[in-house]
């Protein structure tokens, strides 16, 4: 008797541009954090990675867009901060919404897997 065979297929997603990754799942997680966070130190700390590392992240993203994710706000009384731009906004609904397609359209063709 054949035994029928459940599979499913795992995608992770990413944008790439000239060069090299853009964005992924974990830079949308730090994009998320500073929104939440009001800060680049804060969001590294809120994922457990060293500041420069979130730093050069946001570094890159700012450089890589077509227009900066990040607003870097300068040091005061207060000091200083950070804020996601419209841009920045945009980014991670887009990177959910092309996620989710992708996925939705992966668990379909889950159903036409037979080995």
């Amino acid at each position: 008797m054949v035994e029928n065979k459940k599979y499913n297929i795992e995608v992770r997603v990413w944008i790439e541009g000239a060069e090299g990754a853009f964005l992924g799942i974990g830079k949308i997680w730090l994009l998320e954090n500073i929104r939440k966070t009001g800060s680049i130190t804060n969001a590294a700390k809120e994922m457990k990675m060293a500041y420069r590392q979130a730093w050069q992240l946001v570094e890159e993203m700012n450089q890589r867009a077509e227009s900066p994710l990040v607003e870097k706000l300068l040091g005061g009384k207060g000091g200083g901060g950070a804020r996601l731009t419209e841009a920045g906004e945009r980014a991670i609904i887009t990177f959910y919404e092309l996620e989710k397609r992708i996925k939705d359209f992966a668990e379909k063709e889950t159903q036409n897997l037979k080995f």
